[in-house]
């Protein structure tokens, strides 16, 4: 797999400092367990962030704070987050989003969203006023133009989809803020199927997209 699309600097150093939504680092774990670029990066991140720890003068420790970090070592997410998909997983699901969903994708039940589009909401996943789901996307189909009330990422498992940024296939992410606003459509023969997550409800711009993001919560 040719990754040709990363997750920006800042994204990588927020999830380093673990400075990010619970939403937002399942999916950016589940990028860093596809591209081995994105992973050594954290891992440089990770060290310069110990130095720099090294060199602050020491504080006493908070009330609880030990009990924090355990809980932290415990959390799945950080436990599987720079480990390749391909040694734990042989299926064409990537971990940690294996754990929520069927071993396959054609196993998966979806839900129709709307004529060529259809959804899995991973509601385990705590998302805030965001949401966190699976999208399939039939091929020649377009969503909907939009832009974003916060933060959008949408890593891609099967197919491909074309928008104003570039051609996102297989294992590529899209690295989306407030300020992006796009139409993709999914360009190739097969199904594009997406895990995206966002901070906030999508902004639509035409009237019937957001009368159907009324009952979809997107």
């Amino acid at each position: 797999m040719t990754i040709y699309h990363h997750l920006n600097d800042e994204t990588l150093m927020a999830y380093a400092a673990g400075s990010v939504s619970e939403s937002m680092s399942f999916v950016i774990a589940t990028h860093l367990s596809l591209c081995p670029n994105c992973r050594n990066k954290v891992i440089e991140m990770e060290s310069l962030g110990g130095v720099a720890l090294e060199d602050e003068t020491q504080l006493a420790m908070q009330s609880g704070a030990l009990d924090t970090v355990l809980g932290m070592l415990d959390d799945d997410f950080s436990k599987e987050k720079l480990t390749p998909a391909n040694d734990q997983n042989k299926s064409d699901i990537p971990m940690p989003l294996a754990q929520y969903i069927p071993s396959e994708l054609n196993e998966i039940k979806w839900k129709n969203m709307a004529p060529g589009i259809k959804t899995f909401p991973l509601t385990e996943v705590k998302a805030g006023s965001g949401s966190v789901r699976l999208l399939k996307i039939s091929p020649g189909v377009t969503i909907p133009e939009h832009s974003h009330s916060g933060s959008e990422l949408t890593l891609v498992l099967k197919g491909s989809f074309s928008d104003e940024i570039g051609r996102f296939k297989a294992g590529d992410i899209a690295d989306l803020d407030d300020d992006t606003n796009h139409q993709p459509i999914a360009d190739s023969s097969e199904d594009c199927i997406c895990l995206v997550v966002t901070e906030g409800p999508l902004q639509f711009k035409a009237l019937v997209p957001r009368l159907m993001q009324y009952f979809v919560g997107m």
